[in-house]
């Protein structure tokens, strides 16, 4: 089971973003797709999930400005970004959970830099 997450850069505040994930070797409809985030000298934390059937969860600090969506078919997570600010500078993970028959499967991705500065 592979994730490859792309998309990473640096951008101005105010400005948008858009990273990809593309998972492999892994039934994707049937697992729950997240973000997440660790910034420098921070614990990494969860800013976004979808469920198999694609409603997403947000951690109140991207509510309204961070969309996630999954696209089943291509088994791929996409995490939208807007409205960036300096404090949503971090090393950001794609990860994948799937329950199965010898308990939960966890997958992350390596981690791709988002950097919010002037």
């Amino acid at each position: 089971v592979q994730l490859q997450a792309s998309g990473g850069g640096l951008v101005q505040p105010g400005g948008s973003l858009r990273l990809s994930c593309t998972a492999s070797g892994t039934v994707f409809s049937h697992s729950i797709m997240a973000w997440y985030r660790q910034a420098p000298g921070k614990q990494r934390e969860l800013v976004a999930n979808v469920l198999p059937d694609g409603n997403p969860n947000y951690v109140d600090s991207v509510t309204g400005r961070f969309t996630i969506s999954r696209d089943n078919a291509k088994n791929s997570v996409n995490l939208q970004m807007s409205s960036l600010k300096p404090e949503d500078t971090a090393v950001y993970y794609c990860n994948s959970k799937r329950p199965t028959v010898s308990g939960l499967l966890e997958v992350w991705g390596q981690g791709t830099l988002v950097t919010v500065s002037s």
